[in-house]
């Protein structure tokens, strides 16, 4: 967690940290310094004091010698232009493009990719975030607010103006007679219109078993049999007429579903089956389809219905979404938390994505990771150099700084080894 909190903290205690390493690598070398020139005096008086001055006069060499290292990586050390100092901003452009090769053939090679595709699990992930009743929530949340301000940008008169002449304009193209041909034929594949014949028939038989429905049936009979109003026998005739159309229809529902040869379903595919060829080869039907199509599309409550349509369901979305208690985010909420257990429950699911990732990586890694590459050269070549110089020292400065200190002790050692060496083997 160390080097987290490191990475995150403010470029103003990162550059306070780098003046405070800088400072005790000096105060080292100051020191050495001061040693040496208090040995070197005493060096005559104790042969002891020989070995404390080769050891501060190493260390000052070492000091030195890692400052010039550590300061020509960033700039010209006493902005001194030598050879093979300023390292980084002078080859800015060149660690641009070996970083984005390096960063290209290390991270996003396709078996590297692959391997961690695999490790990655990517479904069963979705699954468990989905399954969060916590995350959903987020998720549903996010969701509501973009609906929420796509509603808001539409909700537009120019908009709603745009599109509604974008359909209607649509909608004069379709060929109204070959489209309604192809409803019929799908409806008719397989037999779905006797289904729907079925349906219908049913739905109608319940309709005309209400009493009420019966009772407006035989009154509408009634009003029709003027003659028997003067006798007293209408609405007994309105009744007994409503009563037998009810019974007929539920008859014929009964007879159709004990029949599938039935005359009326012989005669309904007939009917159908002529319709079909009549709507794609008879100009007649087609140019009358065309002019219904024509007059519903050029009246001005087609217009009118689309664009109240269009404001209502804005509003009601607007309306809904800025609710604490919002069934449109309620909704993705639950639909998140289904999504999530189906897929979590359904391994050959879970299998398929993961299988359609690690195919499809490669693919998308082979198309993007030239593009990568020159995005990461073309960001680094924009950068100034001098900024880009400071931020680094910033980041790591601080580190190198242990260089110099490290330098100034080892070297110390290093000097003294090598005087004690000296003294022990060239003696006087």
């Amino acid at each position: 967690m160390s080097g987290v909190s490191d990475d995150l903290r403010q470029p103003a205690a990162r550059a306070a940290d780098l003046r405070r390493m800088k400072a005790i690598a000096l105060c080292l070398l100051l020191g050495a310094a001061a040693v040496y020139a208090v040995a070197h005096a005493l060096s005559a008086r104790a042969p002891a004091w020989s070995y404390v001055a080769a050891f501060a006069e190493a260390a000052m060499v070492g000091a030195v010698a890692d400052w010039f290292a550590v300061v020509a990586l960033f700039r010209h050390p006493l902005g001194l232009r030598i050879p093979h100092t300023a390292i980084i901003p002078t080859n800015k452009d060149r660690i641009g493009r070996n970083l984005a090769t390096f960063l290209c053939a290390n991270f996003l090679s396709n078996e590297q990719v692959l391997k961690k595709v695999e490790a990655f699990d990517a479904a069963g992930r979705a699954a468990a975030w989905l399954a969060d009743p916590r995350r959903a929530a987020q998720l549903a949340r996010h969701l509501g607010q973009a609906l929420r301000y796509g509603a808001g940008v539409v909700d537009d008169a120019r908009l709603r103006q745009f599109f509604g002449a974008a359909v209607l304009g649509r909608l004069e193209r379709v060929d109204g007679a070959t489209l309604a041909a192809h409803l019929l034929e799908l409806l008719t594949s397989e037999g779905r219109h006797q289904h729907l014949l079925d349906a219908v028939l049913r739905r109608l038989a319940r309709v005309l078993d209400d009493d009420s429905v019966r009772a407006a049936i035989a009154e509408i009979v009634a009003s029709e049999l003027k003659v028997l109003r003067y006798v007293g026998l209408d609405s007994v005739a309105g009744r007994y007429l409503a009563q037998k159309i009810a019974g007929g229809v539920a008859r014929l529902v009964g007879e159709l579903g004990a029949d599938p040869t039935h005359p009326l379903r012989e005669r309904f595919d007939d009917h159908v089956a002529i319709s079909i060829e009549r709507l794609r080869s008879e100009p007649a039907l087609r140019e009358r389809v065309a002019g219904w199509q024509r007059e519903a599309l050029a009246h001005p409550a087609v217009g009118e219905y689309l664009n109240g349509l269009w404001s209502d369901l804005v509003r009601w979305l607007e309306d809904d979404l800025g609710r604490n208690e919002s069934v449109v985010r309620e909704q993705l909420a639950l639909g998140a938390r289904a999504v999530g257990a189906k897929l979590g429950a359904d391994a050959a699911m879970r299998e398929w994505i993961n299988g359609q990732l690690r195919v499809a990586a490669p693919r998308w890694i082979e198309r993007y990771r030239e593009d990568i590459r020159l995005y990461i050269i073309a960001r680094v070549a924009e950068w100034n150099a001098d900024e880009m110089t400071d931020e680094l020292e910033r980041n790591i400065g601080r580190d190198l700084q242990f260089i110099r200190i490290n330098g100034t002790l080892v070297g110390g050692l290093v000097g003294l080894a090598i005087h004690a060496l000296t003294q022990w083997l060239l003696p006087g």
